[in-house]
């Protein structure tokens, strides 16, 4: 397996997850599972069902802050669809298609922002700075 093949999947896997969770979830699971349909017809279905099944994981743990799942469930679609371009070199140009078609889809990342703090203290006073959240618990 080349270099090239596995970009394409860690691409694919972190595209789907990314889409798990937004509006354009139901054309990104058809794009996937169309390829499964095309190439391993006998393993679309359940590919379809696992992906539902990722997807209820993936907003169950957003929901309640978890945020080990979403990079799990990368790396596992990365591997599901990794081990397809082995099988199935062909698939590359398809998958690559379809990620293409779902490119625009992908949220934006949020533009970063130059933070600059400056304190000074003198005695005993106390700094607290964040550029963003901060929790103080103090005793």
């Amino acid at each position: 397996m080349g270099p090239e093949i596995a970009e394409l999947a860690r691409t694919a896997g972190t595209t789907m997850v990314t889409l798990m969770a937004g509006q354009a979830w139901e054309s990104a699971r058809e794009g996937l599972v169309s390829l499964w349909q095309r190439f391993q017809p006998e393993r679309a279905e359940a590919v379809g069902g696992e992906l539902e099944a990722a997807r209820e994981d993936l907003l169950l743990a957003q929901r309640s802050g978890d945020t080990d799942t979403e990079a799990e469930l990368t790396a596992e679609w990365q591997a599901r669809v990794r081990r397809l371009l082995v099988a199935r070199p062909e698939v590359a140009d398809e998958l690559r298609r379809i990620l293409a078609e779902l490119e625009p889809r992908l949220p934006e990342e949020r533009p970063s922002a130059e933070v600059r703090l400056r304190a000074e203290v003198s005695g005993s006073g106390r700094v607290y700075q964040a550029g963003r959240d901060q929790h103080i618990t103090e005793r």
